[in-house]
């Protein structure tokens, strides 16, 4: 809604609001929440909520003690699947230490200073994002079982596509929390569905991506069936990819407007950027062993390359009409927190603009993706590029959390995949 913070106010006591939900996420993009009452709302303007900063995962150690979260006017969004009679709202909030300074190892304030540092370079980025989740049905107790939907293939339509109803609502609940999608349709995979979304600033993009999967498993939660974002929860079938669109202009020009000339040189270094960090930054971009079993198997990128169209490579420029030009990445799923993944693509794109990095011919592959999990740890931790960009204690303590992830997975696959099941 855009709202100032006596805008908030006066919705909230005309409209019959009961609960204001304060939202942030962990270091690994996990969505948490406090309640509080209206009567509350202006102290939490005013100074914010305390919380113990120490019991979010990837935070603090329990010495560094609390932490204030203040919530963002302009993320204001009515939950309307909940109650209509006594309303509930979210607000996105802002990490700050007692002292009132950002918290450094918070994600949505690491991408915000790289949106600024891109601004004051003269770029504006827009980001979208094309999500893919799967639809299981539940078992007697109301758990997730792994029997997809339906049986349906790529853009079936009903009755072979029976998500067609949830994906309705989903875009209709989304289009009444001012996020507007795109286009949704039947994916691969059976019981598996895509819902994608105009680009827009990349902070509001990675905002939008945490109201959506909590749309979608809310909404397939009143249908009696789970959501599942984990990249490969079926073997056999299509993962789930979180593709991202890129466009960049300055001084009002758009870098990736196809011309007689061909595509603008920024547009080229940025490109490849990403395409020479990509490999380091992948741990940002694939934070889970699953994301390594979707990578290189039915569409999804396993070489490091680029084409005019063609989804088999990394990166793609898709046919637009004008005025419409970008470039989209292929490799990203959706168990990663945006914030991060989108502070390192962009990262990625100013160096490459600012040392005129060269792009290699479209189709020439000149590198692979990492392998499996461990070799994205190893990869992340000897980067140069990744130490630029991230806090230094905020990177190491992601570091730390995948690499017990990796051992946990090396002693117990099964175990840690029932897990990502349940929570991805």
């Amino acid at each position: 809604m855009r709202m100032t913070e006596q805008e908030v106010l006066d919705y909230v006591a005309e409209n019959d609001v009961k609960f204001i939900r304060l939202a942030f996420v962990d270091l690994y993009g996990t969505l948490k929440n406090m309640a509080i009452t209206p009567a509350e709302l202006p102290r939490a303007f005013a100074g914010g909520f305390s919380f113990d900063a120490s019991a979010v995962n990837g935070f603090c150690d329990a010495a560094e003690g609390e932490l204030l979260l203040l919530p963002d006017p302009a993320t204001l969004s009515v939950l309307p699947w909940r109650p209509q009679t006594g309303r509930v709202v979210r607000m996105l909030c802002d990490c700050y230490t007692p002292g009132g300074e950002p918290f450094a190892g918070y994600s949505r304030w690491i991408l915000r200073r790289q949106v600024e540092k891109a601004a004051q370079l003269g770029f504006r980025f827009r980001l979208g994002t094309k999500y893919e989740f799967y639809l299981f049905e539940n078992d007697e107790r109301g758990n997730m079982t792994l029997t997809p939907q339906d049986q349906a293939g790529y853009m079936d339509v009903s009755p072979l596509d029976k998500g067609e109803n949830i994906r309705r609502e989903i875009c209709l609940d989304l289009e009444s929390m001012h996020i507007l999608p795109e286009s949704s349709h039947h994916e691969q995979g059976p019981g598996q569905n895509e819902i994608d979304f105009q680009r827009a600033d990349p902070l509001a993009t990675a905002d939008n991506a945490l109201a959506f999967k909590g749309a979608v498993r809310a909404i397939a939660a009143q249908y009696g069936l789970s959501a599942s974002f984990l990249p490969k929860p079926l073997a056999e079938a299509s993962g789930n990819g979180l593709h991202v669109t890129l466009s960049i202009s300055r001084e009002g020009e758009q870098l990736f407007e196809k011309t007689e000339q061909g595509l603008h040189p920024m547009a080229q270094h940025a490109m490849a950027g990403i395409l020479r960090r990509v490999r380091e930054m992948s741990l940002l971009l694939n934070p889970l062993p699953s994301s390594y079993q979707r990578l290189g198997a039915m569409d999804a990128p396993a070489g490091i390359s680029w084409s005019h169209g063609d989804r088999a490579h990394l990166m793609r420029i898709p046919a637009a009409r004008p005025g419409h030009g970008c470039v989209e990445l292929r490799s990203p799923d959706p168990a990663c927190n945006p914030y991060l993944a989108f502070t390192v693509i962009l990262a990625a794109a100013l160096e490459g603009i600012a040392q005129e990095t060269p792009l290699p011919p479209a189709q020439l592959q000149t590198g692979s993706l990492p392998r499996d999990l461990g070799e994205a740890i190893a990869l992340a931790g000897q980067s140069s590029f990744l130490r630029e960009t991230l806090p230094q204690v905020m990177l190491e303590k992601y570091l730390a959390e995948k690499r017990r992830l990796w051992e946990r997975f090396q002693r117990d696959p099964r175990a840690v995949f029932a897990q990502h099941l349940r929570t991805i």
